[in-house]
């Protein structure tokens, strides 16, 4: 008798278009897909995103989840390692494929209704 597994998407790492590099490494942040034209608007540049179906995907430089706790829902996928598959919904322009992690922190939390981690008060 053998127990029947669900089957589990394999890990795989999100791909950068080609010509494009990550001389800062490359981590991904992802949300539900109901938050992601949420927070477009919001960021003063959009680096490469993509959709898994799911969830929408955020590139960022390598530890950028450094003493940063991001907000729930978000995901903090370090090595931009997802299980499964996503496409990509928008290349920047230029060589570089980043979003900037600080203002996609802010515009997390402001649609997520949490105060930014360094704001919240220390009980004493």
């Amino acid at each position: 008798m053998q127990r029947h597994r669900p089957a589990v998407d394999p890990v795989r790492r999100l791909q950068v278009p080609d010509g494009m590099t990550v001389p800062l490494g490359c981590d991904a942040v992802a949300v539900p897909d109901r938050l992601g034209p949420l927070v477009v608007p919001l960021l003063p540049r959009l680096g490469c995103v993509y959709t898994d179906g799911s969830h929408w995907w955020w590139i960022v430089p390598s530890d950028s989840d450094y003493a940063l706790p991001w907000p729930y829902p978000a995901h903090y996928a370090t090595g931009a390692l997802i299980n499964g598959t996503a496409r990509l919904i928008h290349r920047p322009e230029g060589t570089v494929p980043y979003t900037p992690p600080i203002p996609l922190y802010l515009a997390l939390c402001r649609v997520t209704g949490t105060a930014p981690d360094w704001s919240r008060v220390v009980p004493a």
